[in-house]
């Protein structure tokens, strides 16, 4: 196993959500790599068994924690169960959320809406009150998130999808006022153009068009600013977000950033008087 600094996370309990694949695992991996005890999360048992059985046969430490972190029964076990197991969080990374939820405005509907609240921002409340609980009696603790640059520009088709990261960016702000007296910090990370969804090379080469640095990133590209966040280099850092997105966000934006071209928006006989 590859030790990129001294261990600079051992024996510290981290909690990875939506860690199956893509950026959750890549960070849970690296977390693992630098000697911390790793709480796999995911929906998805078999993906979390995966990136368990990868770890662990690295010599890393790793437990498989199944849950539906939008569940509050759900997160309440998976916490007592890794207190049981590991020990208490040190560091919760909420990075679980849906990511295929394009819908035109115009063909939306309450059910679309309720799940993507639910999944991508309902959860972020539940794991962080219950991993702040614990972590205010210690006096220290860290939880990071995942956004998006949905949350301050917008992506045409993901209205839902926005208004979630756009309130994870509020509620990161927010908690991280009121947990800084305990010794708790909160921030984020923005993820750019990552590819971790199977895109044919078609579609990638489009899309990197509009990236700065003139690649799409890999899952692999969030590991280090989300382990700085973690880490005691961070010490003064709270309610701050580091977007790692190849420089797409500083730009003036064209259209073809947008995944969901005008070309797809409904036909709307303009029929009325």
């Amino acid at each position: 196993m590859t030790h990129h600094t001294a261990l600079r996370f051992g024996n510290r309990v981290i909690l990875v959500t939506g860690a199956g694949g893509g950026i959750g695992r890549a960070v849970a991996e690296r977390f693992a790599a630098e000697g911390a005890k790793v709480a796999v999360n995911d929906i998805k048992t078999e993906m979390v068994d995966d990136v368990v059985s990868g770890i662990t046969s690295s010599g890393g430490v790793a437990l498989a924690v199944p849950a539906d972190v939008s569940d509050a029964a759900q997160v309440e076990a998976m916490f007592a169960r890794i207190e049981a197991a590991l020990g208490y969080v040190d560091v919760l990374y909420n990075n679980a959320g849906l990511i295929d939820t394009a819908r035109h405005f115009l063909e939306a509907d309450e059910a679309w809406w309720d799940r993507i609240q639910r999944v991508n921002l309902k959860s972020v409340f539940l794991c962080s009150h219950r991993a702040a609980s614990v972590m205010a009696r210690r006096r220290a603790g860290v939880i990071i998130s995942t956004s998006s640059g949905g949350a301050t520009r917008a992506h045409r088709g993901n209205v839902a999808y926005d208004a979630t990261k756009g309130g994870i960016e509020a509620m990161t702000r927010s908690m991280a006022l009121d947990l800084a007296p305990y010794g708790i910090r909160v921030n984020g990370v923005v993820p750019g153009f990552i590819n971790t969804y199977g895109l044919t090379e078609e579609q990638l080469r489009e899309r990197e068009r509009a990236v700065p640095l003139g690649r799409y990133g890999v899952a692999t590209d969030m590991v280090g600013a989300a382990l700085f966040l973690a880490s005691d280099d961070a010490a003064y850092i709270t309610g701050q977000f580091i977007a790692v997105d190849g420089g797409v966000l500083v730009q003036q934006r064209s259209a073809n950033v947008d995944t969901f071209p005008v070309e797809g928006f409904p036909v709307i006989p303009a029929d009325l008087t």
